[in-house]
This record gives C-alpha cells, structure tokens and sequence, in this order.
C-alpha cells in the first residue's frame, strides 16, 4: 500500500519538473531568437527617414533589437569599419563620399543601393534672378557673401570648398547642420530674400519650396548625380547573414523615400511612429526586403 501511496507524489514531481525542463527551453529559445542590429546614419532627413524604416521593419518583422545611432560621417565609417556597429546607412557614391570610402574600403562591404539618383549642388530659391554657380560673385552683395552648408565632416561641404576654389567665388561656407540649413532657407524664402544653401536631392524641402540648383560649368563639373549605398562591417555577412540580406535588399524608389520623408517631417510624433504608420501602410514595399526564411513569419 505504501507504494502506492508514493506513486502520485512521484508523478507530481516529474510533472513539476517537466514543465520547469519545457519553460527553460522556451526561454532559451526565444533568447537565440532574438536578433541585434546596430546601425549608424547621418542627420539627414532620408537617413533619419529610411534608418528609423528600417528598424521598424527589423523589429517588428523579424525579432530583432535594433539600436541606430545619428553620428557625423567620418565617425560613422569609423565605427563600421572597426566592427563597433553593423552598417553606415548613407554612403553617397560617386563623389560626396569618394575620399572616405577610399579611406575605409578594405574594412567595409558595399550591401548595395538604398536610393538610386542622387543630386548635389548649390540651391537658391527658384526667384533668385542667377542659374548659374559662376554668377554668384556678381551678386554677392545679395547673399551677404555666405554659403549655409551643413556640418562640417559632410561630404558636400569638401566639395563645396571645392567649388569654392574652382570658381574662385569671395564666399565664406557656413557651418551648421542639415536642420538649421533649413530653417535658414525657410526664413529667408518667407522673406522673400536670396540664400543659397548646399542642397542636396532626396530632401523634403524640394516637395516645400520652390527651389533650383544652379548650373556648374561643363568644365567644372565637380557634383555628380549618383547612389546611396548601404555599407556594412567587413565581415557582417559571415557574422549576420541574414541582417545583411536584409541590407542588401533594402531600396526605395524616389516616390516611395519622398512621400516618407514628408510624413516624418510634418508629423509632431516620434520618428519611429511615422516610420511605423508608413510601414503598416506599405507592406508591399518591406516584404521584398525581408529574407525567404523571415516572410511568412514576418509578415503575419
């Protein structure tokens, strides 16, 4: 009888302790399935727009913990190329970011193009009476002599000095930052009064105002139309294949990064909810960028 007595308790215990063996191996494997990514931009307005995308996405369709980090463009490819972060969200190719990436391409891999057809350049408002770069010093009373450029690390502004040389123009280049850039150029056009800025194209202030870049000479031809690329660790594949499959499928059309720039720039919420709203509103545009294994998954 005694034996019998024992028999429940026994079968307790192994139940207890089987259900205790099942919540550890559920807790064990939700911890290897989540995933962590670290990105790196630049405070512009489509990196802010299509990172904070991009993290989103990540997250809430494919478990990922994702942390993006705004930082100027030497410190970004810096941070890549040593492995502090996974990928630099804008490298612009061929010519704003020639230098750096000279510098840093044996310590970085190319994920691809996130935006095909860049334009750089000096913009004025479309009222300013010149078209032309090597105009500017036959008005530069108009301008007071300044440039608004951006911060000083940006690829634009070593091109702009540039220009500045090459066309020998009695300007001084003001830093600032992509922000105050365009604040400047929204008080001055208010005002109706001339500014030229570094400008560069995608940038919500082109679906704003009314803007035009001026025209360099044929021989003078130091801004080039190109891409954005994505830029990865050198060994991200190996490490996280599949986060730079993500990376590497990751593109928006004109249209599409347009539309999600406006939404983040006229909206008072948190970047990452309009990017999220945007997201929830485009699931046909983020599931070509969600690796085979994630879709079904993913996209519940």
């Amino acid at each position: 009888m005694k034996i019998h007595k024992n028999i429940p308790s026994i079968f307790s215990k192994l139940g207890v302790l089987l259900l205790a063996l099942v919540f550890a191996a559920g807790c064990t494997q939700q911890k290897q399935e989540k995933k962590t990514a670290d990105l790196v931009y630049v405070n512009w307005a489509e990196g802010i727009a299509y990172t904070n995308l991009a993290k989103v996405v990540l997250e809430d369709k494919m478990n990922y913990d994702v942390e993006i980090t705004s930082a100027d463009v030497g410190p970004a490819y810096t941070a890549v190329a040593q492995g502090d972060a996974d990928a630099f969200m804008e490298t612009w190719l061929p010519t704003l970011h020639a230098d750096y990436y000279e510098q840093f391409k044996d310590d970085i891999s190319d994920l691809g193009t996130v935006y095909e057809g860049t334009q750089s350049g000096l913009v004025v408002p479309r009222y300013v009476e010149i078209d032309k770069i090597s105009e500017l010093n036959e008005v530069r009373d108009r301008f007071n002599g300044e440039i608004t450029g951006i911060d000083a690390g940006a690829g634009i502004m070593k091109t702009t000095n540039q220009v500045i040389e090459e066309y020998d123009l009695d300007y001084e280049l003001v830093q600032s930052s992509g922000p105050a850039m365009t604040s400047a150029l929204q008080r001055a056009i208010d005002n109706e009064e001339w500014i030229v800025v570094t400008g560069w194209k995608p940038h919500w202030k082109f679906g704003r105002f009314d803007l035009k870049f001026l025209e360099q000479d044929e021989d003078k031809m130091l801004w080039k139309q190109g891409n954005i690329h994505i830029m990865g660790r050198d060994n991200l594949a190996q490490d996280k294949p599949e986060l730079a499959e993500f990376l590497s499928e990751m593109y928006l059309t004109d249209g599409e990064l347009a539309d999600l720039m406006v939404a983040i720039n006229e909206s008072d919420a948190d970047n990452e909810v309009v990017a999220r709203q945007w997201m929830q509103e485009h699931e046909e545009v983020v599931e070509d960028w969600i690796p085979e294994g994630n879709q079904q998954a993913g996209m519940n």
